[in-house]
């Protein structure tokens, strides 16, 4: 297994022109001031909630059909597009098979398209369907690795990891193996090794698979609260119930994306 990637770009500036009204002395004074003050700060909001934080487009996928037949590719993803704001939780949903993991682990950058551009802004945080761990290291030792990993300063991982067992309640298993956890506990440290950097950009894959109903909505809590820290959140998801909590949705089907 792969160790944890650390992906960290520069988005790009954005000029802002801001006019104001005229008036007689064209110094501004303490009212005019604080008028324009406002005004950037209003106009750096906007400007920072409508940036990209992930852009994808053109994405086709193909598979061998089998190790006999090169030739014979079975289509998974057709011109699949998604763009996510900053501030966002946003669904991906589709039937099984439709595609939608194979789409995170391009969008993440796990899987190579056959043809499509990915461009991401700042840290990215990726929990995959199935838990990628160390059988013999602890929790305690999985986010001490990952830390390192993810270039993290000692005290900023240990602050960091107490807030996880903290929201998703696990710290009793700070110190046991990972080949011992139950499935849900597995699944918290799965979903807690993507959060540990505090990245801009959460990819979600099924993240709460085993997760009981209290964990399952301190889970919620957490992603409402990524949400108004201004954070991105795509959540693989087969919930209906989930519909309803997403900014919006975005279906995969027949290997396209389509917005509902």
């Amino acid at each position: 297994m792969q160790g944890p990637s650390h992906t960290e770009e520069t988005a790009p500036v954005t000029e802002r022109v801001l006019q104001t009204g005229t008036t007689n002395d064209p110094r501004p004074g303490p009212s005019s001031a604080a008028t324009l003050d406002s005004r950037v700060v209003a106009a750096d909001q906007d400007a920072s909630r409508d940036a990209a934080v992930l852009a994808a487009g053109g994405i086709d996928k193909s598979y061998r059909r089998n190790l006999w037949s090169p030739r014979s590719r079975v289509r998974v993803l057709t011109g699949a597009e998604i763009t996510l704001k900053q501030g966002e939780v946003v669904g991906l949903v589709g039937e099984n098979g439709s595609g939608k993991s194979t789409l995170m682990r391009i969008l993440v950058g796990d899987l190579r398209a056959d043809t499509g551009t990915v461009t991401r802004s700042g840290k990215v945080g990726y929990c995959p369907q199935e838990p990628l761990v160390y059988p013999r290291l602890t929790c305690d030792e999985h986010f001490e690795l990952f830390g390192r990993a993810y270039s993290m300063a000692p005290e900023q991982e240990r602050k960091s990891r107490a807030s996880i067992y903290d929201s998703l309640g696990f710290e009793r298993f700070a110190a046991t193996r990972a080949d011992q956890l139950s499935g849900g506990t597995l699944a918290k440290l799965n979903l807690g090794l993507a959060l540990l950097p505090d990245p801009a950009l959460l990819l979600l894959d099924e993240p709460y698979a085993g997760f009981d109903w209290d964990t399952y909505l301190k889970f919620w809590t957490l992603v409402d609260e990524r949400r108004a820290a201004g954070r991105t959140v795509l959540i693989v998801s087969h919930f209906v119930v989930d519909e309803a909590r997403f900014d919006r949705i975005v279906e995969i089907r027949e290997g396209r994306t389509w917005a509902r």
